[in-house]
């Protein structure tokens, strides 16, 4: 399975980005290997459609799982689609994140933010 955590930077130990359309970096875990593998979000410097183009390159790497803070509406629309799984995180390493979602500890997310949230960090 490949897990997607939104991170502010691109190695384990840091911090995972409250933001999923806007983060710097994915974290894409892949739980067959246990490696991480880190790439760049395109969506980030987008004027507008983040969260579109951020979840098109999700659903490109063929990931199961989100973890990330928050979603937009039209990135959870697209996610859902896609049939993957979307879990909010808070405060914690990229690591931890996987740690705390493999221990079933993470709950999902049902409603999307609004739709310029992430603008505003």
């Amino acid at each position: 399975m490949k897990i997607c955590i939104s991170s502010t930077s691109n190695t384990e130990n840091c911090q995972a980005d409250s933001r999923f359309g806007r983060c710097s970096y994915f974290a894409i875990y892949d739980t067959e290997n246990n490696t991480f593998n880190f790439i760049e979000n395109k969506g980030v410097s987008s004027s507008q459609g983040a969260g579109i183009a951020a979840s098109q390159q999700i659903i490109d790497e063929h990931v199961e799982v989100v973890i990330t803070g928050h979603l937009g509406p039209n990135a959870m629309k697209m996610l859902n689609a896609a049939n993957i799984q979307t879990y909010e995180i808070k405060d914690e390493t990229v690591e931890n994140a996987v740690k705390i979602f493999m221990d079933g500890k993470l709950s999902s997310i049902d409603k999307p933010v609004d739709s310029h949230f992430g603008m505003q960090k």
